[in-house]
């Protein structure tokens, strides 16, 4: 599940790979931006901010958020491969995916970048990054985040549920449903607990910060130290609690999401080890 992790190592890779080559091919495939064209501009390089990933050309910023399924592939500037193709290689794969889930085809003479199943594509002036996501909380992962802002913002709403506090990416950017249903477990709490009853805050948001640093560089998330049994209560609704041995329990929390009709998101919680 993409989180704050997932767009740092990806921002990262798309900046090693990309930064100072001249784009030769570009294609937003979005109807909006269809005709935007960026070739012959330099790559000054990406970075993430939260969830989004920033790649800066020339005076533009290309914004993308991954949402469930999205990603960014590297490939080698070759024609495109049948979507069909099986045949096995060893090393990084050269294949293209299906024509309609590519959103973004960013090319340099080196390397090409294709955006993958993105839930979010946009661009902007880079001069405007601030008028478009200055909504966003401090984000964990920056180089100094505020996060005594980030404590602030989520105790101004005392009685909201401390998932959807964690979990609204306007209090602080970059957690995810899976690592706030973990830290969840790891601060003895139910996720439907309210922000006036879960103690110290700054605790909260200071263990957010070390889960993501101590994950952003590596595929292989983990919360427990171990990469073979990486979660103690996500995705594990009806097996035992690693802690105590109880039956994990599943259901729904709130989302985080102000905007109508969001939908709630999977909970799951040890009714022993969190009360």
């Amino acid at each position: 599940m993409p989180e704050g992790d997932s767009a740092y190592r990806a921002a990262a890779n798309l900046h090693r790979s990309l930064a100072g080559r001249v784009v030769d091919r570009f294609e937003l495939r979005t109807p909006k931006l269809a005709t935007a064209s960026l070739v012959g501009e330099r790559i000054l390089g990406a970075n993430s901010r939260g969830k989004h990933i920033l790649l800066r050309i020339g005076d533009y910023t290309v914004q993308s958020h991954f949402g469930m399924d999205g990603s960014w592939r590297l490939v080698p500037p070759r024609p495109p491969e049948p979507a069909t193709h099986t045949r096995r290689r060893r090393g990084p794969t050269t294949a293209w995916p299906a024509a309609h889930r590519i959103r973004a085809i960013v090319g340099t003479d080196a390397v090409i970048a294709l955006g993958i199943d993105l839930a979010k594509l946009d661009l902007w002036p880079t001069s405007e990054e601030e008028e478009h996501l200055g909504w966003l909380g401090p984000d964990l992962l920056g180089e100094d985040p505020d996060l005594d802002e980030a404590t602030r913002r989520i105790q101004h709403e005392p009685d909201r549920e401390i998932s959807a506090a964690l979990l609204d990416q306007r209090n602080i950017a970059g957690l995810g449903n899976e690592y706030v249903t973990e830290i969840c477990f790891l601060r003895s709490v139910l996720p439907s607990r309210h922000v006036a009853d879960c103690g110290d805050i700054a605790e909260w948001v200071a263990l957010g910060r070390r889960l993501l640093l101590a994950n952003r560089d590596r595929v292989g998330r983990t919360f427990t130290g171990n990469l073979n049994q990486p979660t103690y209560v996500f995705g594990r609704g009806g097996q035992p609690c690693r802690r105590c041995g109880t039956i994990i329990l599943d259901g729904k929390h709130a989302s985080g999401s102000n905007q109508p009709g969001a939908t709630e998101r999977n909970a799951a919680w040890c009714p022993s080890c969190q009360r």
